[in-house]
């Protein structure tokens, strides 16, 4: 009997294995698909999270803001050239002053960056030479005022047949030698701006003025009172920084987009804040060496008493305008080296106005006055609006969401 038993309960009992067995594969099975779908759910979501999330805004916050919203617009923008170059002057814009003759400083009248005028005493010299000079004038002047009135008398004589051929000629000569001498003597005594009538009437003068030939600034004071300077030697130097201009070194390579009339807009190290702008109004036509560039001038628009000669710029010259997509400089954020706009669309949610800002990846061209060319990745319905300001705000809100989504 308990064999019989045995052999029932066999057959159910790998029945019953059997079914677990499978049941298990099955679990198993179902457990393969579950992780596969898993897995899949996973990689679109970490595909989609390559992006950057929306930011949402309530139209209080909105119009508290003051965002400015519209389509994107097309914008005449000139193709640019950066350059570099320095604040300079031409040479009749400068000045060296030089004493005529050997003499010492007893006086200086001006101090540097003092605002001088054309004529104006800027110091005052002193020196037996200097008096030598005028007394040897006045010597020549009166031996050609005698020699003047002997040769119209030898002239008169000689056209009576009075006086020989000889004296005539000798008094000649002699009147011309000297009249030439007492000329030499007048051009240095206007060399050095003294009255040459009022030295004629004995007045000597013991100080002699140094007088400036433009009108300008005392760029550099060279002597010192009591200080002997040799003819020649230079006292000092004036520049005149009301025609002061900008000159622009243009490499090889972008020397055929520079033309005459072009607008220039630079800035200044020493003020970096300041953008001024300039008009070119000469192309140098000779290339320098090592590095290959020319000099291109461009006449200042605005007179700033800040720009001094000799002071570095960076600049850009605007070449020929064409017309792009561009938005203003508010308008774009850069977040990992990648540049963004923000699309902006309304939600209605429970009778109030949402607005949702989504970043959308581009590419930027010409930077001109702020506005700047935008380079779609992909293209955009024309009815689209974008944000026109507040980008650096609108990304900081957007990190703040994710930071709180985190935790």
């Amino acid at each position: 009997m308990k064999k019989y038993v045995l052999y029932l309960l066999a057959p159910l009992l790998l029945i019953i294995f059997l079914f677990t067995g499978c049941n298990g594969q099955a679990t198993d099975n179902n457990k393969g698909s579950k992780k596969e779908d898993i897995h899949k759910e996973s990689n679109h979501e970490e595909h989609s999270g390559e992006g950057l999330g929306a930011v949402h805004l309530s139209a209080l916050k909105f119009n508290s803001l003051d965002i400015k919203v519209d389509t994107l617009p097309t914008r005449s923008l000139s193709g640019v050239v950066d350059v570099n170059g320095r604040l300079a002057l031409f040479p009749q814009n400068k000045a060296m002053v030089t004493a005529i003759l050997g003499a010492n400083v007893t006086a200086i009248k001006v101090i540097e960056g003092e605002k001088i005028k054309k004529g104006q005493v800027l110091a005052y010299l002193s020196h037996p030479n200097l008096t030598n000079l005028q007394t040897a004038y006045i010597r020549t002047y009166n031996q050609m005022q005698y020699l003047e009135k002997e040769f119209e008398r030898q002239g008169k004589l000689y056209d009576e047949g009075v006086s020989s051929g000889k004296n005539f000629q000798q008094t000649q000569a002699n009147y011309r030698s000297i009249k030439g001498e007492a000329k030499a003597f007048e051009t240095q005594l206007k060399q050095l701006s003294i009255n040459v009538r009022k030295v004629r009437e004995g007045n000597i003068y013991q100080y002699v003025p140094v007088v400036s030939p433009i009108d300008g600034n005392i760029a550099k004071v060279l002597v010192q009172i009591g200080q002997f300077v040799n003819a020649q030697a230079e006292i000092f130097r004036i520049i005149n920084i009301d025609n002061i201009h900008v000159d622009l070194m243009v490499f090889e390579k972008d020397i055929n987009k520079v033309r005459e009339g072009q607008k220039v807009t630079f800035t200044v190290q020493s003020v970096p804040g300041k953008t001024l702008s300039a008009k070119i109004f000469a192309v140098g036509k000779n290339f320098e060496q090592n590095p290959r560039i020319v000099h291109v001038h461009a006449e200042i628009d605005q007179e700033e008493p800040f720009l001094i000669p000799g002071m570095y710029i960076n600049g850009k010259i605007h070449t020929e305008s064409t017309s792009v997509i561009a938005l203003p400089e508010e308008a774009i954020v850069v977040e990992e080296g990648k540049y963004y706009i923000f699309l902006a669309e309304t939600y209605q949610n429970d009778s109030e106005t949402e607005w949702i800002f989504t970043p959308v990846e581009i590419r930027i061209g010409t930077s001109v006055e702020g506005w700047v060319e935008i380079n779609l990745l992909q293209p955009l319905p024309d009815a689209t609006q974008v944000a026109w300001d507040n980008a650096y705000y609108l990304i900081s809100e957007m990190k703040k969401s994710e930071t709180s989504h985190d935790h």
